[in-house]
């Protein structure tokens, strides 16, 4: 056996341009047929089930799980594990989508007789459109292609990137019928970034109670150094007796007071701090508490309530434990 680099490389093309050209081709696939087939699953009252054999049983279940990421309820069931039992997972609230590029795998043509006495919608993705799966599917979505990539023709490879392709435009369109969002993609992907950052409020990750900060603006400056240094925040909030922020005093107004040469010990809290301080509301998505560290170069805001009053501190850390930033 040898190995030819080039070979390879150009073997590499050639399949890219077989898998781009019916992927192209699978466009002028689409009908109306398309249409009704997403109606049919906007409309069910239970699940979409997915089904299909060896590749195309692997592209089902991943269409499945794409299907129920996008806020279309989904679940994979294997042909062959339903002939022995499985079939009683699916009902006759659910739709049945159902892959082949034959339309004539045996453990799949064995259950829709099943199906269609269980009156259950089916909905078939095929290039055999006069196959069986084909004659007893109330919808069929042609995805035929012209050729697989594989040089021996028989490989299902430009057939399978074709039913992916053509499950992912089912699920966009669904989505987009149910006007999903990214908020509602998020709360089913609390684990990834993207949860987090759409689903953690600053009241999650902010700091409370005695955790946070503040003087009384008549409180000594060393008073407000054992505050900033007890807290560890780099900064301290200034506010009166009804917790109503006055300001904040920082490490970094520190540094430029030092600079100055003022004998610190004879000045007040109110005589240090910078009157106008970053704010957010403790209801903020904790990324907006990011986005303002970032908009003005700092890394500390003070957390207010409804009413306008100091509730909460966080920084960058807290943000960066919380996997926030």
């Amino acid at each position: 056996m040898s190995f030819n680099p080039d070979q390879a490389i150009q073997l590499a093309r050639e399949t890219l341009d077989i898998e781009a050209a019916a992927l192209i081709g699978l466009k002028s696939h689409l009908d109306e047929r398309f249409a009704r087939a997403v109606q049919m699953m906007l409309n069910a009252k239970g699940r979409v089930v997915v089904t299909g054999m060896g590749k195309s049983g692997h592209i089902g279940s991943k269409i499945a799980a794409t299907l129920a990421s996008t806020g279309t309820p989904a679940m994979f069931v294997h042909p062959g594990e339903a002939s022995h039992g499985d079939l009683g997972m699916i009902k006759a609230i659910d739709v049945v989508l159902a892959i082949s590029n034959s339309g004539e795998s045996d453990e799949l043509v064995s259950i829709l007789p099943v199906l269609k006495r269980q009156g259950v919608p089916l909905i078939a993705m095929t290039g055999g459109m006069s196959s069986a799966l084909a004659q007893h599917a109330d919808v069929v979505l042609n995805c035929s292609v012209a050729k697989e990539a594989c040089p021996l023709n028989l490989a299902p490879t430009a057939s399978t990137t074709a039913q992916l392709a053509l499950g992912d435009a089912l699920a966009v369109a669904l989505l987009d019928a149910r006007g999903f969002k990214a908020e509602d993609f998020a709360r089913s992907h609390p684990g990834g970034s993207l949860g987090r950052r759409l689903l953690t409020h600053v009241s999650d990750v902010m700091r409370k109670g005695d955790q946070v900060p503040q003087v009384l603006a008549s409180a000594g400056f060393s008073e407000l150094m054992r505050e900033m240094s007890h807290k560890g925040l780099g900064a301290s909030a200034i506010v009166d007796a009804s917790h109503n922020i006055l300001g904040i005093f920082t490490d970094g107004d520190l540094r430029r007071l030092i600079e100055k040469g003022l004998d610190l010990r004879a000045l007040k809290a109110q005589d240090v701090m910078r009157p106008q301080a970053r704010t957010v509301k403790q209801g903020a998505l904790a990324v907006e508490a990011a986005e303002l560290m970032e908009e003005f170069k700092i890394t500390s805001v003070l957390v207010v309530n409804d009413a306008g009053q100091l509730c909460g501190a966080l920084n960058s850390n807290d943000l960066m434990r919380a996997k926030v930033i």
